[in-house]
């Protein structure tokens, strides 16, 4: 038997360790081999949590995987006194399974490349996405559209936008196709068109998109109130200032503000109070220690290049309005304490605190008060 098809995260025949990788949740199932036997190939799983997993070619055989991970005899031998009628049904809903993980898998990988800017290295993974997705769901199902819009992204990255153009519009004929896709999906896609025509210089079809994101994101979440409408406002800020109308840009810069700053201290809140709670009092609260991220990956890459755009244009701006600045420089400091950057967190209450003493009216900003405090407390465990 050779290994002629693995998942990249998953162990090789001779490492049958768990997998350190970011997919070690579900590394068993991806340790696929195929089997040559008699011109055909049979791919097969080992068993995993006491379920037999295995897949066969149509001739019915169906032995297990010998010396795979969790594999019981008891179970194999139960497999094999089934009758072959009734191995098919199973090895066909394994086979599906195993396709809809590796799509997963696969999607995630190329996703997480385009979020650090590895445009090249997340074209593949897409592409294999959207080939598992078609052998799935068929050529024109909404869950191709997830796959398109990471080709279209990664082709606008590089550039050829002749390219990302027809990703764009095999994912738009496919939402127009189907009238039950989610409004997170399409407002992923019209935002991208946005992007798309804004890059060929076409501002007010660029603003028509980027206006329609905003909608189908406010319809996704029920409210314009959530970090998902953010990237709409900012790309048509963008938009408007190559139009040289910064009256417009200034005010929805302010509106992407406000909303990463009610979102970042929602969860400053909450971490303050956990950290005020006596233990004694608090009879449900578990000790745990362990960091965890309330931002994904991508509300990270995304919160960082909104918000250093925005103080950019602040500080480059020929009126210095230095409340709006210090509010930026709070929100940034809240950001870098969330994502346990506690330097940058203290570098920029610093900023932010030079900033404000220069403001006619200083009122006491409780918040920031807060934030200070957890600060201390994340660097005094941190010793």
């Amino acid at each position: 038997m050779t290994a002629a098809a693995y998942c990249a995260c998953a162990p090789r025949p001779s490492q049958p360790e768990r997998c350190s990788g970011n997919h070690n949740r579900t590394w068993r199932i991806t340790w696929l081999f195929l089997e040559h036997d008699g011109g055909r190939r049979k791919p097969r799983l080992p068993l995993s949590n006491g379920a037999l997993a295995t897949a066969a070619g149509e001739d019915g055989h169906a032995d297990g995987v010998a010396g795979a991970p969790g594999s019981a005899p008891a179970e194999e031998a139960a497999l094999r006194a089934l009758p072959r009628p009734r191995q098919r049904p199973l090895r066909r809903l394994l086979g599906h399974l195993l396709l809809i993980f590796l799509a997963e898998v696969t999607y995630e990988t190329a996703q997480n490349f385009l979020i650090e800017g590895h445009y090249e290295d997340a074209i593949p993974a897409a592409l294999q996405s959207l080939k598992f997705s078609i052998s799935i769901y068929g050529s024109s199902a909404v869950e191709l559209v997830p796959p398109y819009l990471i080709l279209a992204e990664t082709s606008l990255g590089l550039g050829h936008l002749s390219q990302g153009e027809e990703y764009l519009s095999q994912a738009q004929w496919i939402v127009l196709k189907n009238t039950h896709c989610s409004y997170h999906v399409q407002s992923k896609l019209y935002r991208n068109l946005g992007l798309l025509h804004a890059a060929k210089g076409n501002l007010d079809e660029s603003l028509y998109h980027l206006a329609n994101d905003v909608y189908f994101a406010c319809c996704a979440f029920g409210t314009t109130r959530n970090v998902a409408v953010s990237g709409g406002y900012f790309h048509m800020a963008n938009v408007f200032s190559h139009q040289n109308k910064m009256d417009i840009v200034d005010s929805l810069y302010c509106e992407v503000v406000d909303l990463w700053y009610d979102h970042f201290s929602h969860f400053v809140e909450i971490q303050y109070q956990k950290l005020i709670t006596p233990t004694e009092i608090d009879l449900l609260s578990v000790e745990d220690k362990t960091e965890v991220d309330v931002l994904d990956d991508k509300e990270q890459a995304e919160a960082s290049q909104m918000l250093n755009s925005i103080l950019d244009f602040r500080n480059a701006s020929l009126r210095p309005q230095l409340e709006k600045e210090a509010k930026v420089l709070h929100a940034l400091a809240m950001f870098h304490f969330l994502v346990h950057d506690l330097a940058k967190a203290d570098e920029f209450v610093m900023r932010f605190l030079q900033t404000a003493q220069s403001l006619p009216k200083r009122e006491p900003n409780e918040l920031l008060y807060r934030l200070v405090k957890l600060i201390k407390s994340k660097e005094e465990q941190a010793k």
